[in-house]
């Protein structure tokens, strides 16, 4: 394929765009690859790359890549070696070269040629030796990066600017400007002080919420608004060769808990590559002599003699997980070489899996001993007797999409769930495949689009190993699949994993994990960045446990009047979309269901009978089109009200020298006036606002159209009979407090005026016969950003672009708006494979049952690069009394029956637990609280009565809070207390 033909696929590559732009994807498309390697870390890197766009990829010996991964990646296969004897001219040809697992002494021959090269080849050496794993970049003497971060710049508005030397600028609402001194900004849109707009200025940061910038001391005086942007500049990174960099090495520290881990393993990786000179071989597995001639080689480093002894003992073997994680950082800094975009890794990187494999050192040798199977690399590594664990888990995966199909790979690799009397992998996940999935979810296929994830995964992964024991479901988890994911099955498990895209959907797993006492596997990505979390029963805290800030929501006002940034105009557009194509035929069809007949609403609401709703439902049966000219008008009117009249009267109601109480102008910043828009059909925007708008209404009132009708003649021709009302000043207020909620329309009281309207317009419609059964039903429309042809983007794309212009915003184009109002995650395969890997390490320690010190959560951030491992939050223990503590993870336990009252409920925790009970609550409703009036009755009910459970519930979890010791204390809630409802309901 011609790199130059090539057209990217947005509906395949749109997440993957989101995280690199169209620039860098273009640069991928036109670029070749060469990447040489026999062993898992080059077959994973393979496959991450194989996931970008790129057009050329060389593979050295991967005669069993996959080839219709990607359909626009162009794979040649060589089959020659590469040695110390090749003649490297054919690399000259490739903006990038990877060696994976190859000796020292090549890489550092490769290397040297393409640091010689003019421009630059772009070199990256991958190597894993058992528990360790290493990658080096060198992109040259001097790499541009034209930007280091990925991160989008945000418009930050300004509260003050002094007249100094130099002159300090104060956010506005003390908002963090995330500013690094060094750094520079545009200046946009100041008051006063408009010498600085369009300038751009050096900052030196003061605080999180000030910095200084030139002298402003000549400058006109502030006065109000404004806003200033980071501007992006190029940033130039220099790089050692792979000689240079062996003796004083520039690594990346992922765990500071252990920060002199990097150079240790560099030098102990170092001696490995001598033993091997020395002896043509690895050392062999288990081998103490082997080991101890290893540590002698690092005597001249100090080194962490465990450390050396676990990397000989592990150095035949392979880690999946780790070389997954690895392939995945190794893949970003492909995507870097080529791209130029994010920071590059300077210039090595180090992991290990030290954690996983110290508690196994003292078992017997012959454990690591191969047998001749596909597990002899993972063997070596944590020997027979935690493979045959491994092959005994019973897990269950919740998610089948990215991150899902990257660990069902982990689970077949290592050999999870094999086991025919005991083992499986339950994996769910209720989503149909999409095209977009297939750029990395790689165990899908074109021709597996509308079939579901779940099934097909399964098969998928089955291929990858046949001994797998999979059982695929099609739920959702949640409430109402209880009765399947019920207290027996979770007790059947060893443990669960998440794979999932949002955050209440992890809450929950969370909560029925921690209810059921079982471990949890989390991750997460978003981008380039990526998170890990462990969660294990009566050791760490839990996911519910910590709780981001709530996501702030744009105030109403904002929306409706008062737009500062394009995000606003771009959710206006996609509320607006809702509202008129969504919910209101949405009610219209509901309406017409509870009252199926015109004649008796109107019979009805002529005896003065308030119906909710049916003056909203009467308008718009009153307004129906019937024919598409009339929705051209219908969607001509909408332009003249959205972005002229709107305008107008917001002018109307706050004129541009209008002030507040304290004498401020009210149109400062962030507030923007509006400027009205005239209609101007040879304006591209606006006649793409017609016509999609026509479209959609078409669309809920099932007329049909041609493709005739959407031409810009037959378009102009019915518009020149439109008749757009004169438009006159309203004096209804409009809302300026942003702590205002969006009114209900379907219950906002309706006047006697407009009930009489309702009537009438009613009567009209019955009289002129518009209430035939197709009248009293619409077509609701269901938002879908990744069909172009149904119009869908074409509408929230122009309307929020036209709004922005009327609030002299500048609009975005079709991609960022699909981003906003899709609130699509961007995603990179990259991130995707690195935390399953992670997570798919902690499984092992959790399968083993490690201490707490062996666990490690991760977070990353693959575009800077940061990689941050920490220990778990533990879990915290809450003090009762005389010693005693509970945890998140602690449930008491207290057996009734049919017969038994609260009262004997609270004497039976006052006996087994030595507390005094001062209050019972069950969810929300409040079972007793000695203050409530009444409540004392109460205590004679018996527990079936106040909770009425339902048939096939054997429980239910109650908090109950008791006595402090010291007098004056508040109540303390205690751990949850399941109340089994007869004797034998125990836990299975």
């Amino acid at each position: 394929m011609a790199a130059d033909s090539m057209e990217i696929d947005d509906s395949l590559y749109s997440r993957q765009r989101y995280v690199l732009g169209d620039r860098a994807m273009h640069q991928m498309a036109q670029s070749s690859v060469f990447l040489s390697g026999m062993g898992g870390l080059g077959i994973e890197i393979g496959w991450e790359i194989a996931t970008f766009c790129f057009v050329n990829l060389l593979l050295l010996y991967h005669q069993f890549i996959i080839f219709n991964l990607n359909p626009y990646v162009h794979v040649d296969i060589s089959s020659s070696a590469l040695d110390d004897n090749t003649d490297l001219s054919f690399l000259r040809k490739y903006q990038c070269v990877i060696l994976t697992e190859a000796r020292l002494n090549l890489q550092k021959r490769v290397n040297d040629f393409c640091h010689s090269q003019q421009p630059p080849i772009r070199f990256i050496g991958c190597d894993a030796y058992g528990i360790c794993v290493r990658v080096f970049c060198d992109f040259g003497d001097e790499f541009e990066v034209s930007d280091p971060t990925g991160e989008e710049p945000k418009e930050i508005f300004i509260q003050n600017i002094t007249q100094d030397n130099p002159g300090v600028v104060t956010c506005m609402d003390n908002q963090p400007h995330g500013l690094q001194t060094g750094q520079s900004v545009i200046f946009r849109e100041v008051g006063g002080m408009v010498e600085l707009n369009g300038t751009t200025q050096q900052v030196s940061v003061l605080s999180p919420h000030s910095f200084a910038i030139r002298d402003t001391s000549l400058l006109q005086p502030y006065a109000h608004g404004g806003f200033f942007v980071l501007v992006k500049t190029p940033k130039t990174y220099r790089f050692e060769t792979l000689e240079q960099q062996l003796c004083d090495p520039q690594v990346l520290i992922p765990d500071f808990s252990k920060p002199e881990a990097p150079l240790q393993i560099h030098a102990a990786m170092l001696a490995l590559e001598t033993f091997q000179e020395q002896h043509s071989r690895l050392p062999n597995v288990g081998c103490l002599q082997d080991a101890d001639v290893l540590l002698k080689l690092t005597e001249e480093a100090p080194v962490n003699t465990e450390l050396v002894h676990c990397l000989s003992r592990t150095a035949r073997g392979t880690l999946p997980p780790l070389a997954a994680a690895v392939g995945g950082v190794a893949s970003q800094e492909v995507l870097k070489a080529i791209t130029g975009k994010f920071a590059p890794l300077q210039q090595w990187l180090y992991l290990d899996a030290v954690e996983v494999v110290r508690p196994l050192q003292a078992l017997a040798t012959e454990e690591f001993f191969p047998r001749g199977d596909r597990y002899d690399g993972l063997r070596a590594c944590i020997g027979e007797s935690m493979c045959l664990e491994l092959h005994k888990l019973r897990v269950f995966m919740v998610g089948c999409g990215a991150i899902g199909c990257e660990m069902l790979k982990n689970f077949a690799l290592l050999g999870v769930g094999l086991a025919k009397s005991s083992g499986e992998v339950c994996i769910t996940d209720p989503d149909l495949i999409e095209k977009s999935n297939l750029n990395r979810q790689f165990l899908f296929r074109p021709h597996h689009i509308q079939k579901p994830k779940s099934t097909t995964a399964a098969e998928a992964t089955c291929e990858i190993n046949p001994d797998l024991q999979v059982e695929a479901h099609l739920n959702k988890v949640c409430p109402a699949t209880e009765n399947i994911y019920n207290d027996s099955f979770y007790s059947s498990l060893n443990l669960v994993v998440t794979a999932l895209d949002n955050v209440e959907a992890r809450r929950y797993v969370d909560s029925r994990c921690v209810s059921n006492q079982r471990p949890l596997l989390d991750s997460g990505t978003m981008g380039t960045k990526g998170h890990t979390e462990i969660i294990v029963p009566n050791l760490t805290e839990s996911y519910n446990s910590h709780r981001d800030p709530p996501e702030e929501e744009i105030p109403f006002c904002t929306l409706k009047s008062f737009p500062s940034v394009i995000e606003h105009t771009i959710q206006w557009a996609r509320d607006k979309f809702e509202n008129a194509f969504v919910h209101k035929p949405s009610l219209y069809n509901s309406f017409w269901q509870t009252h199926s007949s015109a004649e008796v609403v109107l019979q009805r609401m002529q005896t003065g009978e308030s119906l909710e709703g049916s003056f909203q439902v009467i308008k718009l049966l009153s307004r129906r089109p019937s024919r598409w000219e009339q929705c051209i008008t219908v969607a001509r009117l909408k332009f003249e009200k959205y972005f002229k009249r709107k305008a107008l009267q917001l002018l109307h109601s706050f004129p541009l020298d209008t002030r507040l109480k304290d004498g401020s102008l009210f149109w400062q910043s962030p507030k923007r006036p509006p400027t009205p828009i005239e209609f101007d059909l040879k304006d591209s925007l606006h006649f793409t606002f017609i016509v999609s708008t026509a479209r959609l209404f078409a669309g809920i009132y099932n007329i049909s159209y041609t493709e005739k009708d959407l031409s810009e003649e037959m378009v102009a021709r019915i518009l020149a009979t439109v008749k757009i009302p004169q438009y006159s000043p309203s004096e209804k207020c409009i809302e300026t407090d942003e702590s205002a909620k969006k009114p209900d329309q379907m219950k906002m009281p309706v006047s006697s005026e407009e009930e009489r309207e309702a009537i009438v317009q009613l009567e009209e419609a019955i009289a002129t016969d518009r209430v035939t059964p197709e009248g009293l039903q619409m077509s609701p429309l269901q938002f879908e950003k990744d069909d172009d042809s149904n119009g869908h983007m074409d509408f929230v794309t122009s309307a929020s672009a036209l709004r922005a212009t009327m609030y002299s915003i500048e609009p975005a184009d079709r991609l960022k708006t699909k981003r906003i109002a899709g609130k699509i995650i961007p995603a990179i395969a990259t991130a995707t494979a690195a935390v399953a890997g992670l997570v798919a390490l902690e499984l092992i320690k959790v399968v083993g049952g490690y201490e707490f010190e062996s666990f490690k959560n991760c977070f990353f951030n693959l575009a800077i690069p940061v990689i941050v491992l920490t220990e778990p939050a533990i879990v915290k223990r809450t003090l009762i009394r005389n010693n005693i503590y509970f945890s998140i993870w602690d449930c008491w336990t207290i057996f009734g029956h049919e017969d038994f009252t609260l009262s004997e409920f609270m004497n039976a925790v006052r006996e087994k637990y030595g507390i005094e009970p001062t209050m019972v609550v069950h969810g929300v409703k409040m079972l007793y609280v000695p203050v409530m009036p009444g409540h004392s009755k109460r205590l004679k009910l018996t527990m079936q009565k106040l909770i009425k459970p339902s048939v096939d519930r054997r429980y239910v979890d109650l908090t109950v809070s008791f006595a402090p010791e010291a007098d004056g204390d508040e109540d303390l809630p205690g751990p949850p207390v399941r109340y089994y409802f007869s004797p034998g309901a125990g836990t299975p």
